[in-house]
């Protein structure tokens, strides 16, 4: 297909953490499966507490945190984890999810724009949420963990979808949007996170959601959208 003959659309990229939702829900899962009694307590909640930190501090080694967050997964039948998924998101993630962050993905959709969440957080937990947004697996882009012979390995498949990686895995994903025949005339990119400062550069349109202070002066300095989308 010639570029010229492409179908020319325009995509918006959505952060999950404490962007589309007033919570982590990395850090929550790992809260929920200590609070329901699935993991040692006192052992996770610490390693758990620790990774969140680092991940504020911007410190985080994202292969060792997703690597320990996927041994819990390696327990139990894909279908078991499912349903304790389920409930996960029923009493812990729905109650966050924020009013603005569905109006402004309504907005895109209806514009007729491809939306897209993409998440440092697994793709286990970013999926299923995902879905209650209307946003199908095809159009999550999370860190990615291996699965073989229906149970979860506690490896992962690719590079985290962190920071720089979050280009990484965007680029292969628009890599097989353009042999499809779809290109963006535009980008939208939302985000909370200084984290997120090579995806918001990345993109044509970059939008400050409530964001942490590094964020929030960089957002000012280059006369960046800035939103605050708090319950």
């Amino acid at each position: 297909m010639q570029q010229s003959d492409a179908q020319q659309k325009e995509l918006a990229l959505f952060d999950l953490d404490h962007t589309l939702l007033d919570v982590d829900s990395d850090y929550l899962w790992g809260e929920y499966i200590v609070k329901n009694g699935l993991v040692d307590e006192a052992q996770y909640r610490t390693a758990n507490q620790k990774f969140y930190e680092q991940y504020i501090e911007g410190t985080l080694d994202a292969t060792e945190y997703n690597e320990f967050v996927a041994q819990f997964l390696t327990s139990l039948p894909l279908d078991e984890l499912c349903q304790i998924r389920e409930a996960y998101i029923q009493t812990e993630i729905e109650p966050h999810i924020r009013p603005k962050a569905i109006s402004a993905i309504q907005h895109h959709i209806e514009a007729g724009h491809d939306v897209v969440i993409i998440s440092a957080t697994n793709d286990f937990v970013v999926s299923a949420i995902a879905q209650r947004f209307g946003i199908e697996p095809v159009n999550v882009l999370a860190t990615p963990l291996e699965v073989q012979d229906n149970r979860y390995t506690g490896k992962l498949t690719d590079k985290p979808n962190f920071k720089e990686g979050k280009i990484y895995h965007l680029n292969k994903w628009l890599e097989a949007k353009h042999a499809q025949g779809t290109r963006y005339s535009k980008t939208y990119a939302y985000s909370d996170s200084k984290n997120d400062l090579p995806l918001l550069q990345w993109a044509d349109i970059p939008v400050a959601v409530t964001p942490d202070e590094v964020l929030h002066a960089h957002a000012l300095a280059h006369r960046w959208a800035v939103e605050d989308w708090k319950l």
